[in-house]
């Protein structure tokens, strides 16, 4: 579709019966007044003029500021911010500190004169006809989607957030981002705020100075510095204290940070890719999560679908991941799932989401005594048995309330044995993917006779 000019909302997706129908991408194009006369495109949602070499827009004015102002793209419009410079910015004719910008407006940074414009790229979505996109596998129209989504965002540099269930594969995608992106020969830096103590996550973000805190007896630089011309990618970013929000968005407003223990700021040059298994718009409702830094994040948004509403995807995932397995076996005989062994596949609902599949074919592939890989050889929980399927049919030979109680009986055992697999035994390691009291799950633990670790 042809570019349009357009104040409406930025680069934002737009769904249809719960599918997305356009993407829209925007750019900023300055028209510089002077002799000659500057034309400048800028596709970054952070753009920083002034006349320091290291801004996206260098204006060389004795006039305008080393650091004068910045624009942001949020999801209600470009935001221009005066960053303290010495002889203002105006917006038509109006000296702001920060304002709203519409497509046409008269910007002046202390006396040089530009024209203001945004340019909104309407992209219609049709899911792509391949099965695969850089790493991501998936058959479903969902898949093919995002894979559409992806091919667009990936060559910019827009801030992504990936959400979506725990093991349903935001770093593989965050990868894939990163790979078919500008950015591709760049560090790819991987950070889970989960698995950190809240009180090192600074200094784990941003480094440190030597004496800074007792124990740090030499300088350390941090995640940012480490990931500086590439991409960070943040896990679980909805675990990150409000204390340190308002760093990260300045980080990420300003391209730049400082060291715990410093006062000298480092300029960087980092695309954030960010991951949640929250809901971070219920997350800011309840003042857990800063409203500005969620704008600031969710420039594009994707949601990533459980493994259980994209079934067509399983067993196409399933022979890619045992595949896998028999290229680090190259000695032995390949081995193949038995068609029985495909369709106990395809039945379960997979709660722990691809990477549960992986797991269990990783397991499969290690304890099958033959080469085609049975029923038998996959864990009790997913070939049939006694299951949640055949409680269906059970249904009628007792009354509602047995009924009921026996299905939810068999679904908390199956679940709980799939959880506390996946987290090696670990009680709190599964009460925090379930998202469950550990005293609770503790209690369900023993109604079920299940051993697990008490840590």
């Amino acid at each position: 579709m042809d570019e349009i000019l357009d104040d409406s909302l930025t680069a934002q997706i737009q769904y249809q019966d719960g599918h997305p129908v356009t993407l829209r991408q925007s750019k900023v194009r300055l028209l510089i007044k002077g002799e000659p006369a500057q034309e400048l495109i800028c596709e970054k949602d952070t753009i920083s003029i002034g006349s320091a070499q290291r801004n996206d827009v260098v204006l060389k004015d004795r006039r305008v500021s080393r650091e004068h102002c910045k624009i942001v793209l949020e999801p209600l419009g470009y935001v221009i911010t005066d960053l303290g410079s010495t002889n203002g910015t105006y917006v038509n004719k109006t000296r702001v500190r920060e304002a709203f910008l519409t497509s046409g407006a008269n910007l002046n940074l202390g006396g040089l004169e530009m024209k203001f414009f945004i340019i909104n790229k309407q992209i219609k979505i049709a899911p792509s006809t391949e099965d695969r996109f850089g790493l991501i596998i998936g058959r479903s129209r969902q898949m093919r989607e995002i894979f559409t989504i992806l091919e667009k965002i990936s060559p910019t540099n827009s801030t992504v957030v990936l959400e979506g269930q725990t093991g349903t594969g935001k770093e593989v995608v965050s990868r894939t981002i990163h790979t078919q992106s500008l950015r591709a020969n760049g560090p790819f830096v991987v950070f889970d705020c989960s698995a950190v103590p809240k009180d090192l996550l600074e200094t784990e973000l941003f480094g440190h100075e030597r004496g800074a805190f007792t124990g740090a007896s030499q300088s350390r630089k941090g995640l940012f510095e480490m990931a500086d011309g590439g991409t960070l990618f943040l896990d679980e970013i909805g675990e990150l204290g409000l204390d340190l929000q308002p760093k990260l968005l300045r980080a990420l407003e300003h391209r730049e940070i400082r060291r715990v223990g410093s006062n000298k700021s480092v300029p960087i040059d980092v695309r954030l890719i960010a991951a949640t298994n929250r809901d971070l718009q219920k997350e800011v409702r309840a003042k857990r999560f800063r409203e500005d830094l969620y704008f600031r994040l969710s420039v594009v948004k994707i949601k990533l679908p459980e493994l259980k509403r994209r079934s067509e995807d399983i067993e196409l995932l399933a022979n890619h991941f045992l595949e896998m397995m028999n290229r680090q076996n190259p000695g032995a005989t390949p081995k193949s799932f038995a068609p029985q062994a495909l369709a106990a596949l395809r039945a379960y609902a997979w709660p722990g989401n691809v990477r549960e599949l992986l797991n269990v074919v990783e397991r499969a592939s290690l304890f099958a005594d033959e080469d085609i890989i049975q029923l038998e050889d996959l864990p009790k929980h997913i070939a049939p048995g006694q299951g949640v399927a055949e409680c269906v049919n059970d249904v009628f030979d007792n009354d509602f309330k047995h009924a009921k109680e026996n299905w939810v009986e068999q679904f908390e055992k199956e679940y709980l044995s799939s959880l506390l697999a996946r987290c090696n035994g670990s009680l709190s390691a599964a009460a925090k993917e379930a998202d469950l009291d550990r005293k609770h799950l503790r209690k369900l633990v023993r109604k079920y006779g299940l051993i697990t670790q008490e840590h």
